[in-house]
């Protein structure tokens, strides 16, 4: 059986000192293997949590349109 491989893209972030000192803490404490992988786990939280609300909206403006 076939293995899917992701492709990945670079984005570059600014984010306050006290958030990226918190991403290295969840690094050392074992929550993530780095601190990009912490990034991308919140990302894709914050996508599961509204994809729905922002997909039915483009919807109602693409029927309204």
């Amino acid at each position: 059986m076939g293995r899917i491989t992701k492709t990945m893209e670079r984005i570059t972030i600014r984010l306050p000192t006290q958030q990226i000192a918190m991403l290295e803490k969840f690094v050392e404490a074992g929550e993530y293997p780095t601190v990009s992988e912490a990034v991308r786990h919140a990302v894709r939280e914050l996508i599961e949590k509204h994809s729905g609300r922002v997909q039915k909206d483009s919807e109602q403006i693409s029927f309204e349109v």
